[in-house]
């Protein structure tokens, strides 16, 4: 048994498809009830709470971890999952971390985030480690903008990083929890170039047939609009890095294509597949 946490998010479900399809019994983990695939046993937990897990992790023999907000919520304890999970006879944990916590540590929800993987390393438990940049859905919030009036708003308009496909991460994840060679790896997945929010938005806009007009926001305007759904430290380290990358932010790594075999998709790609959110 595998136990995708964050199974209907843009990471975890297209995991739990693939897991599930390659013949894996998969538990899903979710905050809320969930349409899955056939075979799919889903578990609605809240991973603040980590006892939530335990009729999932019971049994398991992997574990693929996405703590996302979770992390940041009042009382969370999102290291106790480690040690559920151990307790439950987990073998494996792959957890989706973040790259800031290479190229930005001492923010407040880095050091978190490093805390666990500190955590994960001290387990004796087999692990992986996945260290996304930007995520090309991100351009999803634009979705109510371009259908109703055709405009894509962000700040920063000319100012890129190499954003990756959820997709990819997804891969990566399950080569990590049913592969061996990968225990004790850390992958920084990005995608293969550098792209700017104007150029997703002219991508977005070929995949529609349709022109998409860019509106630059200023960064005030950007962290109130991300503030609604976030922590609001975490909106302002973001749109540091988003108006600000590192070299190491902008460098595009192999590791993609060092565990899969091949190239990262384009945001070209992802925008074509998902074009449906956008008309």
């Amino acid at each position: 048994m595998i136990v995708v946490t964050g199974a209907t998010g843009n990471v975890g479900r297209p995991l739990t498809r693939a897991l599930a399809r390659a013949g894996h019994q998969v538990t899903a983990v979710s905050r809320h009830a969930a349409a899955m695939p056939d075979g799919v046993r889903h578990l609605a937990a809240d991973l603040a709470d980590p006892t939530g897990l335990e009729p999932a992790l019971t049994g398991a023999q992997a574990l693929f971890l996405l703590l996302s907000g979770d992390l940041h919520a009042a009382g969370a304890r999102p290291a106790d999952i480690i040690g559920q999970a151990a307790a439950g006879g987990v073998r494996r944990v792959v957890l989706l971390s973040t790259q800031g916590v290479a190229t930005r540590p001492f923010g407040a929800t880095r050091i978190a985030m490093r805390a666990v993987e500190d955590v994960l390393r001290e387990s004796g438990l087999e692990w992986a480690v996945l260290r996304p940049g930007g995520f090309a859905s991100n351009a999803l919030w634009w979705a109510e903008s371009i259908r109703t009036r055709r405009v894509a708003a962000a700040p920063f308009g000319d100012v890129g990083v190499p954003v990756v496909d959820p997709a990819d991460i997804a891969e990566v994840a399950a080569a990590c929890l049913l592969e061996d060679r990968h225990t004790g790896g850390v992958y920084e997945l990005t995608g293969p170039e550098v792209i700017t929010p104007r150029r997703q938005a002219a991508a977005i806009a070929a995949a529609l047939g349709s022109p998409v007009r860019f509106h630059d926001l200023t960064r005030d305007e950007a962290k109130a609009a991300m503030a609604r759904t976030m922590p609001a430290e975490l909106a302002e380290d973001t749109l540091t890095i988003l108006g600000s990358p590192n070299p190491a932010e902008l460098r595009v790594s192999p590791d993609v294509r060092r565990v899969l075999g091949r190239a990262p998709r384009p945001f070209a790609d992802w925008a074509a597949r998902h074009v449906g959110a956008f008309r």
